[in-house]
């Protein structure tokens, strides 16, 4: 990069925390989130997810507004995810700031609550993705810019290197990104149909893996400038030092067997960083558990890092698959592995595979200062980025 591009807050809502602190403690705890289904109106109660264990009538408490059964619950997490992570910054004035969210659900569970009887002007208006990251911003008044991106599974580590685009060219100096997925029928009845779904908590790249947990939530981080963060005494997190996107296209929903649009977009990141692969300690991998991405990740690991292969876990059997809010969900993870010097256990794996990588469960692990961060999307379209301890 061009510019020093830093992180300076973050805000996370998910299963295992209703903010950052209490995501950190299940983390480090090895508990999982994922459990029978509460609050999605679904008939498929076999199938554990990952909820955010609030209601919408709780967010809107919290939030300090009117509930009304019309609130989808991807925008409810989007505010608070973005309110913490803006009280992170200490941003009081959102002012002259870009917001741009990653989702691919949008207001679909107010959609599917009200259709086909019951659907009015209000509920379809609120139906697309961009018109949640509207929402979103309305709420805080006045950013001056937001925009959407809706890439599958890495629409928020996509929206994450848009804003770091926009930093790099001199259009803002302060943007808000990140992702927020609520759980719908939709979303759990369309991913029943490509029968990847486990019954049990899954268990990414164990030998005997069965399938993905669905799980929902939001997480947003402040990025900005160097010049800016000095000129506002902003406490650094963490710096955004590279990033990576490629499309292999290879299939509508599977990976590439030898995983080309991840090596290119694991390749790109850490040519941007300006960095070797023996200067990255950890990788945040997307690992969501199905027998075809825990393998091709694998392969593409293994392209990328040869016999030179960090700490690698999945957490993913914690918050289940938030997918187009993963990216950014697991990004504060990477940024919390760093401050905290950790690497959170891929809980649940006992039993290896040939054809994959060994995560990392327990033992010892050295200094870490580069995370790796994955997310990859349906299509192939495959993004991942450096996050680096600033000023090592």
């Amino acid at each position: 990069m061009n510019k020093r591009i830093l992180i300076t807050g973050m805000g996370v809502v998910s299963a295992i925390g209703n903010n950052v602190v209490e995501n950190y403690d299940s983390l480090r705890k090895g508990e999982s989130g994922i459990c029978k289904v509460k609050y999605l109106d679904t008939e498929h109660i076999e199938f554990p997810v990952g909820e955010v264990k609030l209601s919408n009538e709780e967010m809107c408490l919290l939030l300090n507004i009117p509930y009304t059964d019309k609130e989808s619950r991807t925008d409810l997490l989007g505010m608070l995810a973005v309110s913490e992570a803006l009280q992170s910054a200490g941003l009081k004035d959102t002012e002259h700031l870009a917001l741009i969210s990653g989702t691919t659900v949008g207001g679909m569970d107010r959609t599917e609550k009200f259709y086909p009887d019951n659907l009015s002007a209000d509920i379809l208006e609120n139906h697309d993705c961009g018109s949640g990251t509207d929402r979103i911003a309305d709420y805080f008044g006045n950013f001056d810019f937001a925009t959407t991106i809706s890439t599958a599974c890495s629409s928020a580590l996509n929206a994450i290197i848009v804003g770091a685009e926009m930093i790099e060219s001199g259009l803002k100096n302060i943007v808000v990104v990140g992702g927020t997925e609520s759980l719908s029928r939709f979303h759990l009845n369309g991913f029943k149909s490509l029968m990847i779904l486990d019954q049990s908590i899954c268990r990414p790249f164990d030998a005997d893996r069965a399938g993905l947990n669905l799980g929902e939530g939001a997480g947003f981080i402040v990025i900005e400038s160097e010049d800016s963060a000095k000129r506002r005494g902003a406490n650094v997190l963490a710096e955004l030092k590279g990033t990576g996107n490629a499309c292999d296209a290879f299939h509508q929903t599977a990976s590439s067997e030898n995983g080309e649009g991840a090596f290119l977009a694991m390749s790109k990141a850490i040519a941007e960083a300006d960095i070797q692969v023996t200067d990255i300690q950890y990788v945040n991998a997307h690992g969501t558990g199905t027998p075809n991405n825990d393998a091709c990740e694998s392969t593409a690991l293994m392209r990328v890092f040869e016999n030179k292969m960090p700490k690698v876990s999945s957490t993913k059997m914690y918050t289940g698959h938030t997918t187009s809010a993963s990216g950014s969900i697991e990004a504060i993870y990477s940024i919390l592995s760093l401050q905290h010097q950790f690497v959170p256990a891929n809980i649940g794996w006992s039993k290896a595979d040939d054809s994959c990588v060994t995560p990392y469960v327990i033992g010892p692990f050295g200094r870490i200062d580069n995370v790796m961060c994955n997310s990859f999307g349906f299509g192939g379209n495959d993004s991942s980025i450096i996050i680096s301890r600033y000023g090592e």
